[in-house]
């Protein structure tokens, strides 16, 4: 997993991981969570993606947008 730059300062992301249709993130808590074509879709996942590859605004987006709208949670 790459390490989430957190520009913000605030962010509860702390790495993520990309595939051409999906994006894993790993929050501070210790869950992944798994977004992909399927939820909550690819045009928010290439948005997601560009967010983590810039390190900003994706934690936002997620609690604004995305919310439970994920594919898959674990541990």
């Amino acid at each position: 997993m790459e390490r989430y730059q957190n520009r913000g300062g605030n962010s509860g992301i702390v790495a993520f991981i990309t595939t051409e249709d999906s994006i894993t993130i790993k929050f501070k808590d210790g869950w992944h969570y798994i977004y992909n074509s399927i939820r909550p879709g690819l045009a928010d996942v290439d948005r997601m993606k560009a967010m983590a590859k810039a390190g900003s605004g994706l934690h936002a987006f997620i609690n604004r947008k995305i919310r439970n709208n994920y594919f898959h949670k674990y541990h």
